[in-house]
């Protein structure tokens, strides 16, 4: 395996700018792709002691265009691309009937469309020497369909079954390019600040909080490791069984409480910028502002999940509630 050549999109901050660190910490030349260039080379500057290359470029990974003008002098100037992360994406919050037709295409062509023009820049250039990983990002089963967040539930969606259906073509062509899946929790970057919200309330993470650090270690982890899927801890497993057990309950949940998970108290302030057509100015870097309740420990053996333990963990919780229904059933017998 020659000299790793990674290229991180949404590199300026959050999951990104995190990514960034952890890939330069492994030895690999990084070129980080965004539309802040302040912001980027900021991160890049955070390199400086790592000992590897930067290559800074500004550009919207919307742009099909540009993100392949990107690929193109990311080989020219550090080499060939060996590893691609599609880390860019931003979302619109509040309920459909509030939304803009225009709202909801901008942030699928951030989200999901530049998530393919990324993988598609990747892998025409894998695909020229066999080998390579793409690392595509996708929420964990606790966040998908939640109220309020059709947009970002739709483009994760096609994220997924876009990266599920190249998998089998890559396979059939005997290429040694992996298309990973790390499916995330709710992660502490400055996001939920900048996300346009038709709530009138501020915004606050669903479930368990995790670090953009651990995030990072996910993704490197999905790189390094091989793996075809992460899943980053063990909460949506429960959201998993409880969709299969008591479906009708489940959505009882999203349509009440669900709400209030998302939403605090207090009013959102009416001049706050958000990224869904251009990068906001600002010191934003890879955390957001729930520091206080995210989960910090990176020793992240306990909360990583590859395919054969989540299948392990999954049997398990179903049959543990299969035999709970079976008990009930037979105390209602008798």
């Amino acid at each position: 395996m020659p000299h790793q050549i990674a290229v991180v999109t949404g590199a300026g901050a959050g999951i990104g700018r995190a990514t960034v660190r952890t890939l330069a910490r492994a030895g690999c030349d990084v070129a980080l792709i965004g539309r802040n260039r302040e912001r980027l080379d900021q991160a890049a500057a955070e390199l400086d002691t790592s000992n590897v290359r930067t290559l800074v470029i500004e550009a919207d990974v919307a742009d099909d265009t540009a993100i392949e003008a990107a690929a193109e002098q990311i080989e020219q100037s550090l080499g060939p691309i060996t590893i691609w992360v599609n880390a860019a994406g931003t979302s619109v919050v509040g309920q459909v009937a509030e939304l803009t037709a225009a709202e909801i295409r901008r942030a699928t062509e951030v989200t999901y469309f530049g998530t393919v023009h990324g993988t598609l820049a990747a892998l025409k250039r894998m695909r020229r020497r066999g080998y390579g990983t793409i690392v595509n990002l996708d929420l964990l089963p606790q966040l998908q369909g939640l109220p309020l967040q059709a947009v970002e539930s739709g483009a994760r969606g096609a994220v997924r079954g876009f990266s599920e259906s190249l998998r089998p073509e890559i396979a059939h062509d005997a290429d040694r390019i992996n298309v990973a899946l790390v499916h995330l929790p709710s992660i502490n970057t400055p996001r939920l600040g900048w996300t346009r919200n038709h709530t009138g309330k501020r915004l606050k993470p669903v479930g368990m909080v995790y670090e953009p650090e651990i995030a990072a270690d996910a993704i490197c982890r999905a790189v390094f490791g091989h793996h075809q899927d992460i899943w980053v801890g063990a909460s949506g497993l429960g959201t998993w069984a409880l969709r299969t057990l008591a479906p009708v309950w489940h959505r009882t949940w999203l349509a009440s409480a669900a709400y209030r998970r998302q939403l605090e108290k207090a009013a959102a302030p009416d001049d706050l910028p958000d990224t869904l057509e251009a990068s906001p100015p600002g010191a934003y870097a890879a955390h957001g502002r729930f520091d206080t309740v995210a989960w910090k420990d990176d020793s992240t053996g306990t909360i990583l999940f590859t395919p054969a333990l989540r299948a392990g963990l999954i049997t398990a919780a179903f049959a543990t509630g299969f035999a709970a229904l079976l008990v009930d059933r037979i105390r209602r017998r008798r």
